[in-house]
């Protein structure tokens, strides 16, 4: 297992202040064309915006408050403004899927994912929810992502420093194996654990050993059969309350003048939550009153001859080793620009743009 830790940068800009103020020189801001088509695009003194709608100048918007409205030689209008968290985690680089800001947001109200929290994330895929859950436990908190493989690791690792402008103060990214990671943890050490992996059921004692009494696990799994064998283990492991869980929906309203209806288009299914609270050590289960018949429940363990969990069996799609290079090489060259960024505000020379202009769409 490899380990990664974070070093204090140079850069001081990590919270309020990289979000309020004039834009500046290397902030990245998101452009509403007129079409509604959005465009992600780093400012850089003397750069220059052209599309097939109108050509907008950096240096019209440099200087300027947030939430500018230009009005280009074309006649054409441009909206400016800094991206949220969900812009940005919906149009960066990935290479496995990433958690949808609809469950990013859910997991953190419904795991309680309070300031100065130590946190295990386990599956770090592309890096969406570490931003979610570092913003949660703030520079005071801990969070430890664990994940197999080492080119997921490193895609989630430019991802989360370019939103940043610099690497997390409370983030530990750690290659290797979840179970491993938990049991050499001290016993009760963790307040929240966090699995988006195939197989979740196969952590649950590493967890149990792990979180403290009365902290929660919180599991994001893809299909009802991950579901259910993950309720019968954490039923049978006994260390657990009674699991509950759901899915969240989003749907978009069509606003035009009378016309005030729902799109007909919506982000449905993506995964399912499903949370438990650690019970105290030697503490048993509460029964409940009623019980379903055994054939129901599955208490014969129904799903433990199974052995074809794969990412393809579940539906999961998996990238190819060809994207996987392509956004690695252009993860670590935009990476090499926020570190050379950060060599000349240490030398107290100027500010270079942290990457070249894009023109990735919103998805």
């Amino acid at each position: 297992m490899s380990r990664e830790s974070n070093t204090t940068s140079t850069r001081p800009l990590l919270g309020q202040d990289a979000r309020r103020g004039p834009l500046r020189d290397g902030d990245r801001v998101q452009i509403r064309d007129p079409k509604g088509r959005l465009h992600t695009i780093v400012l850089q003194a003397g750069g220059r915006f052209q599309t097939n709608r109108g050509t907008l100048l950096h240096d019209e918007v440099i200087g300027r408050p947030d939430g500018q409205v230009i009005l280009t030689p074309e006649g054409k209008q441009f909206q400016i403004l800094r991206p949220l968290l969900s812009d940005y985690v919906m149009s960066m680089p990935r290479g496995a899927a990433v958690v949808y800001p609809k469950d990013a947001g859910t997991i953190v109200q419904m795991g309680d994912i309070f300031p100065g929290a130590r946190v295990v994330e386990a599956g770090v895929g592309s890096g969406a929810l570490a931003m979610s859950l570092l913003s949660a436990v703030g520079e005071h908190g801990h969070l430890i992502s664990v994940e197999r493989r080492e080119e997921f690791a490193e895609i989630a690792r430019g991802n989360v420093d370019l939103w940043f402008g610099r690497a997390h103060p409370a983030w530990d990214l750690r290659v290797g194996d979840a179970a491993d990671v938990l049991a050499s943890l001290e016993e009760g050490s963790v307040d929240r654990v966090v699995l988006d992996m195939l197989a979740p059921w196969e952590n649950l004692q590493a967890v149990a050993h792990a979180l403290t009494p009365g902290g929660v696990l919180l599991c994001y799994i893809a299909t009802v059969t991950q579901m259910s064998r993950l309720v019968e283990d954490l039923r049978s492991s006994g260390d657990f309350t009674d699991p509950i869980a759901w899915e969240t929906l989003q749907r978009e309203w069509h606003l035009d003048g009378l016309a005030v209806r729902p799109e007909h288009r919506m982000v449905a299914h993506t995964g399912f939550l499903l949370t438990a609270r650690r019970l105290a050590p030697g503490v048993d289960p509460q029964e409940r009153d009623v019980r379903p018949a055994k054939s129901a429940e599955g208490l014969d363990g129904m799903w433990d001859h199974e052995d074809g969990w794969s990412d393809e069996a579940v539906g999961a799609r998996v990238p190819s080793d060809k994207k996987l290079r392509k956004v690695r090489r252009d993860l670590k060259a935009k990476v090499d620009v926020l570190v050379a960024t950060d060599e000349d505000a240490a030398s107290g020379g100027p500010l270079a743009s942290d990457e070249q202009a894009e023109g990735q769409r919103n998805e």
